[in-house]
């Protein structure tokens, strides 16, 4: 390891983002998810195919 590569990974912050939603999703959010989910599965049976 060179002095540059130890000098900048000593600077840089060890934090990991994934870039996720945050955790205090609004309830909206779950409501929308949810009738996508109802919506879905409305066509699947309307079709036929289960």
């Amino acid at each position: 390891m060179t002095a540059d590569s130890a000098a900048l990974n000593a600077a840089t912050p060890a934090t990991v983002a994934t870039g996720g939603p945050d955790e205090g999703s609004s309830w909206l959010e779950h409501v929308l998810g949810w009738t996508l989910v109802v919506v879905v599965a409305m066509f699947v049976t309307q079709v036929g195919w289960m």
